[in-house]
């Protein structure tokens, strides 16, 4: 049967078209209708240059919404600004027009004044900018952008990606020529700054700095990004500039705080998108219940991954371009394999247009992905949330979500990434088989009626700062002037980096001295060793990478492994040279890893009698094992059978806060021994979600376990531990702090309105267990108890 396309603006039949038969319309458990909106244009700002509105005029944007007027206007002052937008309101133009404008002041001497772009002309290459985006995908996207709406600019405008996939060859035409640059944290973290007297004409030359879905940037990850932001403005200072920087976001609660945090100046903020928007719909989808039966004989509902599979076969073949979003490398790869045969069986020729997108790939490979969405040679897509962000894939219809990804800011703007025209688009939120997203999409509430979340990151963390403080003094000796820049935390960290002999002082400057480069001390992202590389054996063709930290649970010994359609199954993990032996198979089933967390305490530092419970503080060793593997059937997600492993146990030494009940207590609060499991586990989720309105942080970047019996304490015990190795301060925070949060943790529990627990209160997105056993009561009585005497 050929495509056929049903409406390009219409969702409502796209959704009745998904719904027809098989009981499909019972599937839906709710559908939200958000009615489209009219835009608002502006008057251009009288200091655009007329051929900046002339390219853009040509591009085929005659006028611009207000609130990019607004955004362009706070730029061309000298003023840094945040917009922060619904998705496809045209945030990249609302910082190409200043930008653009800045070079061409630039390239033909300009008038040397703040107001016409953020900083004087200096001769030599002309103005410059740079621009930081999250992922290089996006780099090479907005590339690609600049490079079309420059165009009749001619070479006043040379832009250029500088990031781990340039050419070696390439990237000294970048340094000398390129004046608008465009590269990732992580390569200004260990490649330009380090090697800023390489940069130094176009640092002295830097007019404007973009940082591109700086919602990305939050828990340690973003504190990491803040501080890589003040070592380029030290370095600008000392070259003589002054960068206006230009921040888009996603919609998120008080974006110009968190652009404040991040850039560590005063940060406008534009919030009102003014942009068009057709109609969109937003289903939330439940998969059935299926005759199978799981572990202890437990029903089992059909995967998210195969209703989503079956979703996006059906909208390829009626014409409709979508992108279906899932959490895993894995998960991605098989609703690709799963929709591409069964679009093989309708028509031979569509089974081409849909494929996979992830992490992971090579970059020529990621390249042409981009290509053939962009150009719409494919139908549709099977990505991770490496498409969440900015890239831009116009004309898209719908989006589906395979389980609730974590946060509503990521919701909203997966689902946005169709209907980039203002055309009407579908999205639906397809259940995963666990708690939260059951509730989900049973109490729709949580999602269309509940603000999404706040930017959360902390650049003063002493975890943080120490490293960059190294990293700045290679760069350029740190003196007492400094401390402005990097916080009330300098002085006594220069002394302790001085005390372990890791800065050494002279006269008023402080040197670092070790032959090793600073940058190296941290890693930005949290990686945690060499990425694995996936060789298929007998031709050692390397098909792409897995990160370190992923290895043991996606490409340990009989792991299937998909990538681009084709199957294989893993001969062997060679931990020691980093990879991993593929064979291509075509086994009738996935693997899934199942792994263990213990917590042992290393050394108590601080303990605080609450009455007869304990609050204490210190290090601890996290150690975590994968020792099976499941083997799933590829649609129905029925067990097949476990098979054990001997992997290595994988260790993080880091710091925890922890608390104690004896069996007195637990009596007190009525709490028997079938419920203690379930109370202790809530009270553990309720309080990660909670502390990061105490500690900073977010909650990906702490973990928790909670032990009926420890062997350590001999007790009931709670464990709330720091996610990055020898601690990143939140988990001291939470002990300094632990009688309002845990009083806090437990208000909010007994306040929510639901009746056995909901993700408001004790159900978290990222536990390993399901969500599996939690007790509300239970937790409310055992808070309450072990609150009695806390001070």
């Amino acid at each position: 049967m050929p495509s056929r396309k049903v409406s390009d603006s219409d969702p409502r039949t796209v959704l009745a078209h998904l719904t027809a038969g098989d009981g499909r319309a019972a599937r839906i458990t709710h559908t939200e209708h958000l009615p489209s909106r009219i835009g608002r244009h502006a008057v251009w700002p009288e200091q655009i240059r007329p051929e900046v509105i002339d390219a853009v005029r040509e591009s085929g944007i005659e006028q611009l919404w207000e609130h990019q007027a607004r955004a362009a206007r706070h730029a061309l002052r000298g003023e840094s600004v945040i917009i922060a937008t619904g998705t496809a309101s045209g945030k990249s133009l609302s910082y190409l027009v200043p930008v653009l404008n800045g070079l061409l002041d630039g390239a033909d001497g300009g008038d040397g004044t703040r107001g016409s772009g953020g900083g004087a002309h200096r001769g030599g290459r002309g103005s410059t900018a740079l621009y930081l985006a999250p992922t290089k995908a996006l780099a090479a996207d907005q590339r690609r952008a600049v490079a079309e709406l420059a165009a009749p600019l001619g070479t006043s405008v040379r832009p250029a990606v500088f990031d781990g996939d340039t050419p070696v060859e390439e990237r000294e035409w970048v340094r000398v020529f390129a004046n608008y640059v465009l590269t990732n944290p992580d390569m200004l973290h260990r490649g330009i700054l380090p090697g800023h007297a390489r940069w130094a004409s176009f640092l002295r030359s830097l007019r404007h700095v973009v940082i591109d879905e700086c919602h990305t940037y939050r828990g340690v990850f973003g504190s990491h990004v803040a501080q890589v932001v003040r070592r380029l403005r030290r370095l600008c200072a000392r070259y003589g500039s002054d960068p206006v920087f230009l921040l888009a976001s996603a919609t998120a609660a008080e974006p110009g705080e968190a652009a404040t945090r991040l850039t560590g100046l005063p940060v406008a903020e534009v919030t009102e998108d003014t942009s068009p928007r057709g109609e969109s719909v937003f289903a939330l989808w439940e998969p059935p219940l299926t005759d199978m039966e799981g572990e202890r004989g437990a029903p089992v509902r059909r995967t998210a991954t195969a209703e989503s599979a079956e979703l996006l076969t059906d909208l390829a073949v009626q014409g409709v371009r979508t992108v279906a979003f899932v959490r895993s490398r894995r998960g991605a790869e098989l609703i690709s394999l799963i929709a591409q045969e069964r679009l093989g069986a309708v028509d031979r020729q569509l089974s081409g247009r849909v494929a996979a997108y992830r992490g992971g790939y090579l970059p020529e490979e990621r390249r042409a992905l981009e290509r053939s969405l962009h150009s719409g040679e494919l139908l549709g897509l099977a990505a991770t949330n490496a498409l969440e962000l900015g890239v831009d894939v116009s004309g898209l219809d719908a989006v589906l979500i395979t389980g609730y990804p974590g946060t509503r800011a990521s919701v909203w703007q997966q689902a946005g990434r169709a209907g980039r025209r203002g055309e009407g688009s579908l999205a639906v939120l397809v259940a995963r088989d666990d708690p939260l997203d059951t509730y989900l999409v049973h109490h729709p509430d949580s999602l269309f009626r509940t603000p999404v979340e706040s930017t959360v990151l902390d650049p003063g963390n002493p975890y943080v700062l120490a490293p960059h403080l190294c990293a700045a003094a290679s760069e350029i000796p740190l003196t007492e002037a400094d401390a402005e820049l990097f916080g009330p935390g300098f002085a006594d960290l220069l002394a302790q980096l001085e005390e372990r002999r890791l800065l050494r002082r002279r006269g008023a400057s402080w040197y670092w001295t070790l032959k090793e480069r600073a940058c190296d001390l941290t890693d930005i992202r949290g990686s945690d060793g060499t990425p694995v590389q996936v060789v298929e054996d007998g031709t050692g063709r390397l098909l792409g990478t897995v990160d370190a930290g992923a290895a043991h649970t996606s490409v340990h010994e009989g792991a299937v492994h998909l990538h681009q359609g084709r199957t294989y199954v893993v001969r062997q993990l060679d931990l020691e040279n980093s990879a991993a032996l593929v064979e291509e198979a075509a086994p009738p089933w996935t693997t899934m890893a199942r792994d263990t967390t213990s917590v042992t305490v290393l050394e108590t530092e601080e303990e605080i009698p609450w009455g007869d419970a304990r609050l204490c503080y210190g290090t601890v060793e996290v150690t975590n094992q994968v020792v099976s593997y499941l083997r799933r059937r590829l649609i129905t997600g029925e067990v097949m059978g476990e098979t054990k492993l001997d992997l290595p146990p994988r260790t993080l030494r880091t710091r925890a806060v922890w608390w104690t009940l004896t069996e007195d207590q637990l009596d007190r609060a009525r709490i028997a021994p079938s419920v203690l499991p379930g109370a202790l586990h809530a009270a553990e989720h309720a309080a990660i979600g909670l502390l990061p309105l105490f500690a900073t942080c977010d909650r990906w970047d702490i973990g928790g376990v909670s032990v009926p019996m420890h062997p350590d304490t001999l007790l009931p015990t709670v464990f709330v531990y720091d996610g990055q190795a020898g601690g990143a301060g939140f988990a001291e925070r939470a002990f300094r702090t632990a009688c309002a949060w845990l009083t806090a943790t437990r208000d909010a529990i007994a306040a929510c309105e639901c009746e056995a627990g909901c993700p408001s209160c004790i159900q978290s997105p990222k536990c390993g267990n399901g969500n599996d056993p939690l007790h509300k009561r239970g937790a409310v009585r055992l808070l309450t108890e072990l609150l009695a005497f806390a001070e």
